[in-house]
């Protein structure tokens, strides 16, 4: 199947309009129609009804996996063009909101490098890793000690931990529960809870708690979309819920005060793993005398560098971290 085809598919489908698809695409309307027709015939099948513009069943099926076609397609290209590629001198990181600690921000610097980091959500960092929109990942969550992160399946991703730290409760200043010295996440079925996916979705807890479907607990009594680790202990203060973070994010100070009580049980941590592609064979970068470019040499391959110093992370980890996973 044709990619150009199913991506203008996608397009017709999505804007319910030729006309419209063919500006997005920058075709014209009768190459967008001549397309869609190409389709059709190769599957042997009617995708769209033409008068409203509309999927049939047929291609209301296509659809579904129209999405993870068109991204594997574009992984499998974004891998071949960084097996081929020579050390960058710029590195894209897409990193999830608590995926980027202290001790990380500082593995992520080199002589002559240029970093940009952005924040995406979990899933859309793996996204942007494997269709190479970013050159790294970082990627974060919780799960038991010696276990990986549940990662989309994306792309011949490679995914390394490396850095786990305990969770604490975080709760308001002056609760009643700011004084214990632990506290056990099923224990706290019956509170309010914020529901931030960038810190952990409320469906998380349940899971972790053991929590059967459709019991109601950890209710939620506010909802963030948003990645400012500054609002969310802005909203923990301000009475709208309670939270799960890491010990690094719960210690900082929050409007109105904010207390951080270490999880006792269940006994997860916190994890952060680096995702990346196919990195180059080690030494590809250094100059062999047969004409390579020294500057490339003297870099060597910037990725993989990144990667071995964020496996390895200068400084130290808060008090208390668990070794972290490899």
């Amino acid at each position: 199947m044709d990619p150009h085809l199913l991506r203008t598919f996608v397009a017709v489908a999505d804007l319910r309009s030729f006309s419209a698809a063919a500006e997005r695409l920058g075709y014209t309307q009768s190459a967008v129609s001549q397309q869609i027709a190409a389709l059709e015939a190769d599957l042997g099948v009617v995708l769209l009804r033409r008068r409203p513009v509309a999927p049939t069943p047929a291609g209301r099926r296509l659809l579904e996996h129209a999405g993870p076609l068109l991204l594997r397609h574009r992984a499998a290209r974004a891998d071949v063009l960084r097996a081929a590629a020579g050390p960058p001198r710029t590195v894209v990181v897409a990193a999830s909101a608590l995926a980027c600690p202290p001790v990380l921000a500082r593995a992520l610097r080199g002589p002559r490098l240029e970093v940009t980091v952005r924040t995406a959500d979990r899933r859309r960092v793996a996204e942007q890793v494997a269709s190479g929109a970013a050159d790294l990942g970082l990627v974060d969550g919780i799960a038991a000690p010696s276990d990986p992160l549940r990662l989309p399946d994306v792309g011949p991703l490679a995914a390394v931990g490396v850095v786990s730290e305990p969770l604490a409760v975080v709760l308001p200043s002056g609760h009643p529960l700011q004084g214990r010295s632990g506290l056990a996440l099923g224990d706290l079925a019956g509170a309010l809870w914020l529901q931030a996916p960038a810190a952990v979705a409320v469906e998380r807890l349940r899971e972790l708690a053991g929590e059967p479907p459709g019991s109601g607990g950890f209710r939620v009594a506010c909802r963030y979309d948003g990645h400012d680790l500054h609002t969310v202990l802005n909203l923990v203060a301000a009475g709208h819920g309670l939270t799960l973070l890491p010990v690094s994010a719960a210690a900082r100070p929050a409007a109105g005060g904010t207390t951080a009580v270490p999880l006792s049980a269940p006994r997860v941590v916190h994890r952060v793993e680096v995702l990346h592609g196919a990195l180059p064979a080690a030494g590809r970068g250094a100059g062999d005398g047969a004409g390579n470019d020294g500057d490339a040499g003297d870099a060597g391959d910037t990725v993989a560098a990144l990667v071995a110093q964020l496996r390895q992370p200068p400084s130290s980890t808060p008090p208390g971290t668990p070794p972290s996973g490899s």
